[in-house]
């Protein structure tokens, strides 16, 4: 490397290599005749109050090799060449990941080969000087350590919605935290669009930003599901950190936690339903947080969990003549029978498109309100459900209403052919939806807030097994003007 090492000492270099002029590389000292080799040191403290090892560490001539614009931190963590998860390296002038960093290992023949010197440790969070092997202690540092592993202080965390700020990359673009993109790896956009919106739900959000909420935890022996939150609180963090080297984060490692955990499922190279995604997403969440179905609640249904009833009534076959279906009715098995149920989202029916075009040959998109498709929950609206032995009315009634809802909007019909897609927009306000009529009436009384503002909405463009999913998310930028301050909303 050609820096001669501080404080001096020529017992501290290999013989001979050292005295020719060569490159100080550390090798292991072979036993030689008695007076022919240097003593060796003795302990620092006798010598002085420093030791020459603490010298280079504070003092490292490498420094500005470092390319803060090469490094990514959003992949996995395993070495490039053995592809080994153990002792990973970063070099932090390449940015590339290598394993080990002893005499043989890829990271020191990467460092003498090129002659790039500063390493990071991945897990310890501690940065090397290679090949010559020492620690570096330096805290103009701290800003890599801190976008490898963003930590929130509860200030810090109490005050995301209070003073939201625009940030500053390290390539000098600007960006609002938690209002940054996530990189399409292939066809992964109906998993980023659900990840973004569900990072966007304060209390969901603060749980995951504060990593021991949940990291002590105990699972089953050999059980990979709490893999999902880890993986999930970390891209919150990377979301949400005011102090990135770039305005976007790539969601690889979450999704590659998402494929192991869903038994390949749900893919990255495979464009997959938003609605199914979700629905297992935040089942397998509540459940590798240590919750279960009935008892046991977690973060995840505190949020988004209300319950509802719902009725139940068989119908009898429509092909029978009508006087048998009247004796029918009378049976128990066609009474109808009510049970209590929970929900985590939502799921609105929209009208049957139309099949034919206009006058003027094209299609006319139908508009509804979405109080109309609403009508579904509200005690009385009943809908026939077909089984392929049975029929069945059903009807549907809130009781319990969660801090945040969720709408899943139905547009795909499957069929033994194709899928189809319903165009019919649904028109909706941003502010003040009022659920209250939707409750059964002894629980209105109960229910002192029934309004909701919205979030966050998921659209799906395109035809449905070509098409991309695209999100808006609401976010507040506070602006003084004059005296007063004013709210400016923009999606």
């Amino acid at each position: 490397m050609g820096a001669k090492e501080p404080g001096g000492g020529g017992g501290a270099w290999a013989g001979p290599a050292a005295a020719a002029g060569s490159g100080p590389v550390r090798v292991k000292r072979e036993r030689e005749p008695e007076g022919e080799s240097d003593p060796e040191p003795e302990p620092a403290v006798r010598y002085g109050r420093f030791d020459p090892e603490d010298q280079r560490s504070r003092h490292c001539p490498y420094l500005d090799t470092i390319n803060k614009s090469v490094l990514d931190f959003d992949f996995e963590k395993l070495c490039s060449i053995s592809l080994s998860h153990i002792n990973v390296y970063a070099c932090l002038v390449c940015g590339k990941y290598f394993q080990g960093r002893g005499l043989k290992s890829h990271a020191y023949i990467h460092s003498v080969q090129l002659s790039h010197h500063v390493f990071l440790n991945l897990h310890t969070l501690k940065f090397y000087c290679l090949p010559d092997n020492y620690e570096i202690i330096d805290s103009s540092l701290e800003d890599i350590t801190y976008v490898l592993k963003p930590t929130f202080t509860a200030q810090h965390i109490s005050n995301l919605d209070k003073q939201a700020k625009l940030s500053r990359a390290y390539d000098g673009t600007t960006y609002l935290p938690g209002i940054v993109g996530l990189n399409n790896i292939k066809a992964n956009d109906y998993a980023n669009a659900v990840l973004q919106a569900l990072s966007n739900v304060p209390p969901l959000r603060n749980y995951f930003l504060e990593e021991d909420n949940y990291k002590s935890i105990k699972r089953p022996p050999g059980d990979i599901m709490f893999l999902l939150v880890q993986r999930f609180g970390e891209l919150m963090r990377k979301l949400w950190n005011p102090r990135n080297f770039k305005a976007h984060v790539s969601p690889h490692e979450m999704l590659q936690a998402v494929v192991l955990c869903s038994k390949k499922n749900f893919q990255i190279t495979k464009q997959g339903d938003g609605v199914d995604f979700l629905s297992w997403f935040l089942n397998a969440l509540h459940s590798a947080l240590g919750g279960t179905k009935k008892k046991k609640k977690t973060i995840v249904t505190d949020v988004f969990q209300g319950s509802m009833r719902i009725f139940t009534k068989k119908l009898p076959h429509p092909d029978l003549p009508a006087e048998e279906k009247a004796q029918l009715l009378q049976n128990a098995e066609y009474q109808e029978t009510m049970v209590e149920s929970t929900f985590m989202y939502l799921t609105l029916d929209l009208p049957t498109a139309p099949l034919y075009k206009d006058e003027k040959e094209q299609l006319i998109i139908p508009q509804v309100p979405l109080f109309s498709i609403l009508a579904k929950f509200n005690g009385a609206t009943e809908k026939e459900y077909k089984t392929y032995k049975e029929n069945f009315l059903k009807r549907f009634q809130l009781t319990r209403l969660p801090p945040y809802l969720i709408f899943c909007i139905k547009r795909f019909t499957k069929n033994n052919f194709f899928v189809e897609k319903n165009p019919t927009i649904v028109n909706f306000p941003i502010t003040n939806v009022d659920l209250r009529e939707y409750l059964s009436e002894e629980v209105q009384a109960v229910h002192t807030n029934t309004t909701y503002d919205l979030i966050a909405n998921i659209v799906h463009d395109g035809k449905p097994s070509e098409g991309s999913y695209r999100i808006h998310v609401l976010h507040h930028i506070w602006k003084r003007r004059e005296e007063d301050e004013t709210n400016q909303q923009g999606a």
